[in-house]
């Protein structure tokens, strides 16, 4: 990918307008015109996806739903597994990005790949699921307390999710885990507010109260273009209680 692209995507990212009254008319406005140069940018800038994807235990005959997909290029990191799922749903708000996965879809011959143009905070799988992920997409989801309860209520007893996305800490945060700067904790949110993008204090907590947590971990990551700059990023896999 070229420089000049990147320029284009950063553009989009930091400076062109987003217009619309609706989430999902804004969301179309942002991408639209960056869906087709969206995952090579995005694969430098969104880590940890491939440390999310590996952590999942995916079951022979299983059903998933991966919410926020986008263009599908999560689903890469499933490698040969992706053939183990009886069903994926690929859920996004966003037709432009839809269309770049069904292109995917079809070139990777996934004939158990779906595409949903749909609300994450509002739409259910015909039936109870084993597995949902949110590849940085919950930051995006304005009610993102409705999209995991959402989760919750799809997911099976037992059943798995796993969540990659940026955030920061809260101010005193539970003991072993991390703690950002007051530059870091301000910076970023507002950083990513241009985008619509709202990295939340709450998720962490909130997973860990909903969730038999089964892997976590924190880190930080690169911003490309934007030297000695860190943004904190998780990964989360939990269980749904049996009860």
């Amino acid at each position: 990918m070229s420089f000049l692209s990147d320029l284009k995507i950063l553009w989009h990212m930091s400076v062109s307008p987003i217009r619309g009254k609706t989430h999902s008319e804004r969301l179309e406005s942002f991408y639209s015109k960056q869906a087709q140069g969206y995952d090579d940018f995005r694969r430098r800038l969104l880590q940890g996806r491939k440390e999310m994807w590996d952590a999942l235990t995916i079951p022979e005959g299983a059903t998933a739903v991966d919410m926020g997909g986008g263009t599908g290029a999560n689903l890469e990191f499933l490698g040969d597994r992706i053939s183990h799922l009886k069903q994926l749903h690929l859920v996004d708000l966003s037709g432009s990005l839809l269309k770049v996965a069904q292109q995917r879809i079809e070139a990777r011959g996934w004939a158990n790949v779906k595409t949903v143009e749909a609300d994450a905070t509002t739409w259910m799988p015909p039936e109870p699921v084993d597995i949902v992920t949110f590849s940085y997409s919950l930051t995006m989801i304005p009610d993102w307390f409705a999209a995991i309860d959402q989760a919750k209520k799809m997911l099976k007893p037992g059943g798995t999710i796993g969540i990659v996305d940026f955030y920061v800490a809260r101010k005193y945060p539970e003991a072993g885990r991390a703690r950002h700067s007051w530059m870091t904790s301000t910076f970023w949110p507002n950083w990513f507010r241009f985008d619509n993008v709202f990295p939340s204090p709450d998720h962490v907590p909130y997973l860990h109260k909903h969730f038999e947590p089964i892997h976590f971990s924190e880190h930080r990551a690169r911003i490309p273009y934007m030297l000695f700059s860190r943004v904190p990023y998780y990964v989360f896999i939990g269980k749904k209680p049996m009860k």
